[in-house]
């Protein structure tokens, strides 16, 4: 963040003189698309956010007041609009209840940028890495990267064809972009870290890689890279509740010291992260999860039936 300050955007606390022209916009949705199963783009009016976020950055928002916190990458922004560019994947009940929003609807409570914008450099050749819906976190930074000079081949993995997202943004950015499907309904069959072997193998330049997904992925990507000493760059999602630091809840082993991945990443070198343990702290609030899940469910069918 180029001046340091965060952006609390919260209807409840504008200032009184910014009430007439705010109350109506702030963290109002303007556009919404479901760009593959459950997995949602969304275009919020936040323009203090969108003037300030850099590649790599995130927010923390809050759907409704009971709800938790829980933090989404900045895909783009557009700061003469004043609108950000989120993605999410409805896992819970609170990305759910987001996914309910419709255009018009305002998200309660967003915060941001927070964490550390990439560390771009002009690496040389470069791997571009996405699982999943974590390919929407990988958008941003590769603009970086190829802004900065770098060459880019992009690996794109998803469950089925269906899953796949963000394909034609990745191959703008990317000399090349290889697609890898679980069950091979489409692009190549098998995992990008099959894919990211074969290119290594193939004996082309490898200078740097970039990997974001799920948790899994990352840490077979670095075991990969890691025999061939390429640098490795993973950006983590742990549990995570304030955004700054205070909560403990985003810790992290990294190099063997304790890390807060909110304010110290969320990118790391992922040969020093301790995978094993990010793993099972991601597991703690399984049940809470699937409990808040069910009971939303049912609350939404209840209020059908009471139509």
């Amino acid at each position: 963040m180029p001046d340091g300050k965060l952006v609390a955007q919260n209807r409840r606390h504008t200032r009184f003189s910014d009430c007439k022209e705010m109350i109506h916009t702030v963290n109002e949705l303007v556009a919404k698309n479901e760009i593959a199963p459950s997995t949602f783009q969304i275009f919020v009016r936040a323009p203090e956010i969108a003037r300030k976020r850099e590649a790599g950055q995130f927010v923390v928002l809050r759907v409704h007041g009971p709800g938790e916190r829980f933090p989404l990458t900045i895909v783009s922004s557009d700061p003469d609009e004043g609108t950000i560019e989120l993605i999410f994947q409805a896992v819970g009940k609170s990305t759910e209840i987001l996914a309910a929003h419709r255009v018009g609807d305002s998200i309660l409570d967003l915060v941001g940028p927070l964490g550390n914008p990439t560390e771009i450099h002009d690496y040389g050749r470069c791997v571009v890495i996405g699982g999943g819906y974590g390919m929407a976190p990988v958008i941003p930074i590769a603009q970086a990267l190829r802004d900065a000079g770098n060459t880019l081949i992009g690996i794109n993995g998803a469950r089925s064809r269906e899953n796949v997202i963000l394909e034609d943004r990745l191959r703008e950015i990317c000399e090349r972009v290889e697609v890898c499907t679980d069950d091979g309904s489409y692009g190549r069959k098998g995992f990008v870290t099959d894919a990211l072997r074969d290119i290594i193998e193939a004996g082309e330049q490898i200078d740097m890689v970039l990997a974001v997904g799920p948790t899994p992925m990352m840490r077979a990507i670095a075991d990969l890279t890691r025999e061939y000493e390429i640098k490795t760059i993973v950006s983590l999602n742990p549990i995570m509740v304030d955004g700054t630091g205070m909560c403990g809840g985003c810790r992290v082993e990294v190099g063997g010291e304790t890390k807060f991945a909110c304010v110290d990443g969320p990118e790391f070198d992922g040969h020093l992260v301790d995978f094993e343990m990010l793993m099972k702290r991601q597991k703690m609030y399984d049940h809470l999860v699937s409990d808040g899940s069910r009971q939303y469910t049912c609350q939404l069918r209840e209020a059908k039936n009471n139509g």
